[in-house]
C-alpha cells in the first residue's frame, strides 16, 4: 500500500484527490495539508510514501516546501502537480528536489501511474516535456562547460549517457545512439546516478544543465 499525503490549498482539490485515492486498492491517504509549512510538518509525522503537492499556496509555496522536505533526508518522495504551459516555477520546483510533476489536467489514471512511479523510486517526466521545459532556461547554459569533481569521477562513456540523459533521451534511444543493450545502459545510468549523487533521471538532467554539459535545441 502506497501512502500518500495530499497538499492543496483548495478543499474541493483534495476531496477529488482523496475520491481518487481511496478508490483505487494500492494507494491510501494518511493526511492533507493547505499551506506548505503545514505539509512539511506533517511529512516529518506521517513519512508518506509520495508527497503530492501543490505549487500556489499561501506563505510556503510548493518549491520551498518540496527544499524543506527534501533536505530532511527522509524517504518521502514529492510528485508536483503543474500549469507546465503557464507556470514558470516548474524546473525551481525539481531543483528543489521533487521527483517530478504532472500537468493539472492529467488524466485520473495517468495520475495514479505516476504516484506508483514515484513511490517506487523512478522520475515521473516525459522525454518531450523535459526538452520542452529545458528550453525556456536562461542563455546563460549556453557558455563553456563548468568543471566539476562529480564529472572527473566518471568515465567516458559515463559521461556520454549524462550528456544523453541530459537531452532528455530515454534508455532505449541511448541503446541506438551508442550501439548498447539497453540492460548495459542501465548499469551505467545506475553508475552514474551513483557518482553524482542524483536520486532520479530529473536531478542527473538539471546537473547537465547546471555543468552547462548540455544546452537547450
Amino acid at each position: 500500500m502506497i501512502s500518500v499525503l495530499v497538499v492543496d490549498a483548495q478543499p474541493l482539490q483534495r476531496f477529488g484527490f482523496r475520491v481518487l485515492l481511496e478508490s483505487s486498492p494500492d494507494t491510501e491517504i494518511v493526511g492533507e495539508a493547505e499551506t506548505g509549512a503545514e505539509a512539511v510538518r506533517r511529512t516529518t509525522e506521517l513519512r508518506p510514501d509520495v508527497v503530492l503537492m501543490d505549487i500556489r499556496m499561501p506563505g510556503v509555496d510548493g518549491i520551498e516546501a518540496t527544499r524543506r522536505i527534501a533536505a530532511a533526508g527522509g524517504r518521502s518522495r514529492i510528485l508536483v502537480l503543474t500549469t507546465f504551459d503557464v507556470d514558470r516555477y516548474a524546473f525551481a520546483v525539481l531543483r528543489a528536489g521533487a521527483s517530478g510533476f504532472l500537468l493539472e489536467d492529467t488524466r485520473p489514471e495517468e495520475l495514479l501511474a505516476g504516484i506508483r512511479a514515484v513511490a517506487a523510486g523512478d522520475a515521473v517526466i516525459a522525454p518531450a516535456l523535459t526538452r520542452r521545459l529545458l528550453d525556456r532556461l536562461d542563455d546563460d547554459l549556453c557558455g563553456p562547460v563548468r568543471e566539476d569533481p562529480r564529472l572527473a569521477s566518471l568515465t567516458c562513456r559515463e559521461r556520454e549517457i549524462l550528456v544523453a540523459i541530459g537531452h532528455g533521451l530515454t534508455n532505449g534511444e541511448i541503446a541506438r545512439r551508442f550501439t548498447l543493450s539497453e540492460s548495459t545502459v542501465k548499469t551505467h545510468v545506475g553508475r552514474v546516478f551513483t557518482k553524482i549523487g542524483a536520486r532520479d533521471r530529473i536531478q542527473a538532467v538539471i546537473l547537465a544543465y547546471d555543468l552547462r554539459l548540455t544546452r537547450p535545441v
